[in-house]
Parts: structure tokens; C-alpha cells; sequence
């Protein structure tokens, strides 16, 4: 089991390296110059040359992007060009909040995606078709069309929910109950987007294992020897059926962090998925590079995370690692 989460903990970090790598020379041939966005239109030429200089972007790339590696693996992450604080001081003031944004999403889309999974693979052919089709619906759904109409249905017609940020401005100011009520006022509709989509996909593959394992030698024998129907489906295609979900807990990773980017932005909640795109849009260079390689760095810790799961929940898998 060791060697080979150290073989793919390697092979993460060549994933790591490269996504770094194309984020860096495609962010630096994109339009745009941060230090004519940072001047301002009626900067001159000089001028603009000489933050370029100061900025050091007048250096060749391949020097800039060895400078920078150098600089990311000491700890420095450098000074935002846009507001100048100090990117790490920025990352780590949003990261608690995308990790509470994606952290619980990601525990109600998978229970409730394998709670919905195991109806549809058990239940009559109706009850299946009509889950089916709201699950495939719910899948193929963009995210960000879909939290635009929760803020046009909560937030515009029945005035219920606010759409922006993640506290009120009077926060501070509230007792603790009703700041508890408030903060989670704030988090319904980007967690009820980001699960809705996410529970869609998980259904569909929950469905899908329930029902290659249901006809199964096992299941008939357990089912030649009496037990229940319920118990069958709950400690012998239930509990097999998770082996495959485990590792698309891994898989769903990129997907899950690449889809906060853009709730994030919609909501303008206070995460890094806003930082990274206000970030893109000022060319913050040393911004978008730390936040891109934080993220990669977790997504690939996350597939190794799902890479023991599977593992403990199935021991076939590390026997076979060993």
C-alpha cells in the first residue's frame, strides 16, 4: 500500500508541476499588461517601463517563471500588483471559507446522492425514470446558470435569501444566535448550488453500481439463505456499491473546486474562487499563481485521501497495491 501511494504522491506532484507550469506562460501570453492596469490609461510610456521594471516583467519568461518557483518554494508567494498585501496574508484570510463552502457540499451532495442512488436502483420503474430525469437534469446543469436562477427565485421574488456575501453588515453587532442565523442565511443558496449540481453526478453513479452488483453471485446466494431484502441491500449492495463511489470522491475534487471559482464570484463570497477571479480579471500574476498551486496541491492530496478510502473499504484494493 506504501509504495504505491509514494508512486502516485510522485505522480501528483508532476500534475502539480505541470498545471503550474501552463498556468504561468499562459497567464503571461494572455492580453493585457498589469502594470498599464495598475498605472492607469494616461500612463506613458516610460512610466509603464519602468514598473514593468519594477515589477520585474521585463525579464525573459523562462527567468521570471525560475525566479518565481524559487521564491514559491522558500514561502514567499509575493505582493499582490493589485492591492500590494501580501498574497499568503490574502489566500489564507479566504481559504476557510471555500473549504467550509466545498467541505459541506460535498458531505450533503454525497449523502444525498447515495441516498437518492439507492432509491432509484431499488425502487419501481416510475419512481426511477422520474429521479433519472431530475438527477441528468441536475448534472448537466451549469453551475453558475443555476445559482443565477436560485438569486432570481430567493432572492428577487420572494425576497427570502440574500445572494451576496457571506454576513450581513450588522454581524458584529448581533447576539450569537442571530449571527449564527445570519452567516447561515448568507451560505444557503451557493451551498444549494454547488450541492444540487454536485448530488446529480453522484446519483447517477451510485444507480449504476447498486445495479451491477445487484444480480451478482453474492447477492443470490444471500438471498438463497433467507435474508431480508432490506438487509441485503444494505450490507451487501449498498456497502459494495460505495468501493467505485469512494474513488469518484477523488475525481469529483477538480470538478468541485473549479465549480466553487465560479459560485465564488457569482455570490461574492469572501473565497478564494473570488480572489482568483478578481485576480485574472487585475492580471494579478502572483495571486492567480498561488491560488492555482494551492488548489492543484489539494485536489492531488484529495485523490490520494480517496485513494486510502478505497483501500479501507475494500481490501482486495491493498492487496493489490502491496
Amino acid at each position: 500500500m506504501l509504495p504505491s501511494l509514494l508512486r502516485r504522491a510522485i505522480g501528483g506532484l508532476a500534475v502539480v508541476a505541470g498545471v503550474i507550469t501552463l498556468t504561468f506562460f499562459l497567464l503571461r501570453l494572455a492580453p493585457g499588461d498589469p502594470a498599464e492596469r495598475l498605472l492607469g490609461p494616461t500612463a506613458t510610456t516610460e512610466q509603464i517601463a519602468a514598473q514593468r521594471h519594477v515589477l520585474g516583467l521585463d525579464r525573459p519568461l523562462p527567468a521570471q517563471y525560475g525566479a518565481w518557483v524559487a521564491r514559491f518554494l522558500r514561502g514567499d508567494w509575493g505582493t499582490s500588483i493589485s492591492t500590494g498585501r501580501p498574497v499568503r496574508a490574502m489566500l489564507a484570510a479566504a481559504w476557510p471559507a471555500t473549504v467550509r463552502l466545498v467541505g459541506i457540499s460535498l458531505v450533503l451532495s454525497y449523502l444525498l446522492g447515495i441516498l437518492i442512488g439507492a432509491i432509484q436502483a431499488t425502487a419501481s420503474r416510475r419512481v426511477d425514470t422520474t429521479l433519472s430525469i431530475a438527477t441528468v437534469t441536475l448534472f448537466a446543469m451549469p453551475g453558475y446558470w443555476l445559482g443565477l436562477m436560485l438569486v432570481m427565485l430567493f432572492t428577487y421574488r420572494a425576497r427570502l435569501l440574500p445572494s451576496f456575501g457571506s454576513r450581513g453588515f450588522d454581524a458584529d453587532f448581533l447576539p450569537p444566535a442571530a449571527r449564527l442565523a445570519d452567516a447561515l442565511r448568507h451560505l444557503a443558496l451557493p451551498l444549494a448550488t454547488l450541492t444540487l449540481v454536485g448530488l446529480g453526478g453522484t446519483a447517477r453513479f451510485v444507480r449504476g453500481a447498486m445495479r451491477d452488483v445487484q444480480h451478482a453471485p453474492f447477492i443470490t446466494v444471500a438471498r438463497a439463505k433467507g435474508i431480508t431484502e432490506a438487509r441485503v441491500t444494505r450490507h451487501h449492495i449498498l456497502r459494495n456499491a460505495l468501493v467505485p463511489v469512494v474513488t469518484l470522491l477523488g475525481l469529483s475534487l477538480p470538478a468541485l473546486f473549479s465549480g466553487a471559482v465560479f459560485i465564488e464570484a457569482i455570490f461574492a463570497w469572501p473565497g478564494v474562487g473570488r480572489v482568483l477571479v478578481e485576480g485574472v480579471q487585475a492580471r494579478d500574476y502572483p495571486v492567480v499563481m498561488a491560488a492555482t498551486a494551492v488548489s492543484a496541491v489539494l485536489v492531488v492530496a484529495g485523490n490520494l485521501l480517496a485513494e486510502v478510502l478505497a483501500a479501507l473499504v475494500d481490501p482486495r484494493l491493498r492487496d493489490a497495491a502491496a
